[in-house]
């Protein structure tokens, strides 16, 4: 499952630290509003995610904060999400290392969510199935309410790709990104 982080700074809305501080790497208040919803999005009280194609994951993957990416947005939608199930956060790739974390994904059995910036979701889905048809090759800059979901079958199945809209926010789209 990969999500892109939560929503990001604008000229009408300033990014904020969990303290409180302004910060432009981090979320705005509606991304931190998305932040807490998504905890019980994947881990429900109930116990299972409404939607069948999801998952609560039992591994959590963000990038890592770096000199070419100073944002700790992705690292913070999945936080509280992390905290919950009490699954720790790996941050152990950085935006640019997109062709290291898809051989890692792919090789794991366990449902997992990977929050990242939307630029390279594509290029993750892409070199994890082998190919850039399964999905849209670009995820658009105002789309935050969106899972994308891989699975398959077995090590040797074909990937099937879904998306799933999170619905948790006002004006969230219950659209799939086109593509």
């Amino acid at each position: 499952m990969l999500i892109r982080h939560a929503e990001k700074p604008t000229d009408a809305a300033q990014g904020v630290s969990a303290a409180g501080q302004q910060d432009p790497e981090e979320l705005i208040v509606r991304g931190w509003q998305r932040s807490g919803a998504l905890a019980r999005f994947f881990a429900p009280l109930s116990g299972t995610p409404l939607d069948p194609k999801l998952a609560q994951p039992q591994a959590i993957y963000a990038s890592k904060v770096a000199k070419h990416s100073n944002s700790w947005r992705p690292q913070h939608t999945v936080l509280e999400l992390s905290t919950l199930i009490n699954v720790p956060l790996s941050t152990n790739f950085t935006k640019g290392d997109e062709k290291d974390l898809a051989p890692k994904l792919a090789g794991l059995t366990i449902p997992v969510l990977v929050a990242w910036e939307h630029q390279d979701i594509p290029t993750i889905v892409n070199d994890i199935v082998g190919n850039n048809t399964l999905c849209p090759q670009s995820w658009p800059g105002t789309r935050f309410d969106v899972v994308w979901v891989l699975d398959r079958a077995d090590d040797t199945s074909a990937w099937k790709f879904h998306q799933v809209p999170q619905m948790l926010l006002s004006g969230d789209s219950p659209d799939p990104i086109p593509f």
